[in-house]
C-alpha cells in the first residue's frame, strides 16, 4: 500500500441513530462540535445519523417509512386533490 494515501486522525466517535435512538462506537475522521458521555464514562465526539443499520429496513427486516422532510405528507396532499 502506498505510505501517506490514509489519513492518520482516526479517532473513537459516537454515532447515534436519531430516529430510534440507537448508538454505537467506532473510529471516524468526521468532525463534529458535538459530544456525549459513552457508557465507560469518556467523552467522545458525536456524530447524528438520520439512519442506520439499527433503524434500516432492509436490515431490520421491517417495511418502515422514515420520513424526515414531510415527503410522504407532501405526496398524500397531492394524491388527494386528484381524487
Amino acid at each position: 500500500m502506498k505510505k501517506g494515501l490514509h489519513p492518520a486522525s482516526y479517532r473513537p466517535v459516537v454515532f447515534k441513530d436519531m430516529s430510534n435512538g440507537e448508538s454505537f462506537l467506532s473510529k471516524s475522521t468526521a468532525q463534529t462540535r458535538e459530544t456525549i458521555k459513552w457508557e465507560d464514562g469518556n467523552e467522545y465526539p458525536l456524530i447524528k445519523l438520520e439512519i442506520s443499520n439499527t433503524s434500516h429496513p432492509f436490515f431490520t427486516g421491517k417495511n418502515v417509512l422514515v420520513d424526515t422532510a414531510g415527503r410522504i405528507d407532501k405526496f398524500k396532499k397531492r394524491y388527494e386533490k386528484k381524487k
